[in-house]
């Protein structure tokens, strides 16, 4: 039998998804929770073997919540189950400890094969997801980063496409994310690198470029 939290702040959705799931022989819902942080407290009372883990969230969002969730010993298998499928977010629920990564686009047999792969200890991804996920760890790591160790890796190619003059639009289409995502990478970098605007933070980016030479 594989032990399931709901985690998810939408009623409609959570009902249907436990519909769908109550339907299916070895699985059993255990609880639902509305928010992260009912998914934590759920989580540490009911013991399940699967989270399935929203991450737009109130009160805790799911990736705050997710690091918290399998801190616990032995961890339960996350897997994330959302609208939004920036590549930002895929990271840092990997980084928070999420087993598998799906849209709410998915059918359900393939939430049921995410749920019983997760709870075998297996990592899966929605195939768009994926694709850009594995390209993202492709990449060479950039030498600046040692330079400007204060920097992501994401922050420090935002700085890299200020670099080429693109504006906060242009970015985000570069990198397929969202237009906030980008602006609060640019505020990042400013506030990283204690420089004024973007100009001072080039500046701080061509002065390591020309030391790593």
């Amino acid at each position: 039998m594989i032990r399931i939290l709901l985690a998810d702040d939408h009623p409609v959705f959570r009902r249907g998804l436990d519909l769908v799931l109550s339907g299916i022989a070895d699985f059993r819902v255990c609880a639902i929770a509305e928010d992260g942080g009912q998914a934590v407290e759920l989580s540490e009372l009911h013991r399940p073997d699967v989270v399935i883990m929203d991450l737009r969230m109130p009160v805790l969002d799911g990736i705050a919540a997710t690091g918290r969730v399998v801190s616990r010993t032995p961890p339960p298998a996350v897997l994330v189950l959302s609208m939004f499928g920036d590549e930002d977010l895929v990271l840092a629920a990997l980084r928070a400890g999420a087993r598998g990564y799906l849209l709410k686009g998915a059918g359900e047999v393939q939430i049921e094969r995410a749920v019983r792969a997760v709870a075998a200890g297996e990592a899966i991804f929605d195939a768009q997801i994926a694709s850009r996920v594995l390209a993202y760890f492709d990449q060479p790591t950039d030498p600046a980063l040692a330079a400007l160790p204060m920097l992501t890796e994401r922050e420090l190619q935002v700085l890299r496409l200020m670099d080429r003059d693109l504006g906060n639009a242009a970015i985000a289409a570069e990198l397929g994310v969202a237009l906030k995502t980008v602006r609060n990478h640019v505020s990042n970098i400013l506030a990283k690198l204690q420089v004024r605007d973007r100009y001072e933070a080039m500046q701080r980016l061509h002065a390591r470029d020309q030391e790593l030479r």
